[in-house]
């Protein structure tokens, strides 16, 4: 049987604490497991997984990460809602959190990208429905463009069901 979606990830942070309190407060993950001072095992509040988010700590006096500029390594995670709505409160949270770097339309997603505490940077995105996905949304579209939120909550509505199965308004 193949692989059939990634499960969990795990970080290593400064400070455990600190970044705990970020993905709980901006994300709304909430901890399953935790070892004090040390890691912390979290779930996304939609989640059937034991964990989505395992965060390590190994001190203030770790370095920021080179990948991407001087080293391989993984660029981001994304983690997907269901609906628009969600993903403008999510915006406006991480507004707030001083955490949001940028915010893309990729024609069948719409993505916000931000960094935690450390400087690890991750997406949240929402997926156009597959019946939506029409050539007006296809061709001719650019890659990357910017996101206009609003736009995209009148144009699909704030509570569509995002995904690659059919549209169902909540």
């Amino acid at each position: 049987m193949p692989v059939q979606r990634l499960n969990h990830a795990v970080l290593y942070v400064r400070d455990v604490e600190r970044s705990h309190a970020f993905y709980r407060d901006v994300l709304g993950f909430r901890a399953k497991t935790e070892i004090p001072g040390a890691a912390v095992f979290l779930q996304a509040e939609g989640s059937t997984n034991d964990h989505d988010l395992g965060l390590f700590q190994i001190g203030a006096g770790a370095g920021a990460s080179e990948a991407g500029r001087r080293t391989v390594g993984l660029y981001h995670l994304a983690w997907e809602v269901d609906t628009l709505a969600e993903l403008a409160r999510i915006r406006d949270a991480l507004l707030r959190a001083g955490a949001l770097v940028g915010a893309s339309d990729h024609a069948t997603t719409k993505a916000l990208y931000a960094q935690d505490p450390d400087g690890i940077e991750f997406e949240v995105s929402w997926l156009l429905p597959a019946d939506l996905i029409t050539p007006e949304v296809t061709d001719g579209s650019a890659m990357t463009a910017p996101l206009d939120l609003e736009r995209e909550i009148e144009r699909y509505g704030a509570h569509t069901r995002g995904g690659v199965g059919v549209s169902v308004p909540a």
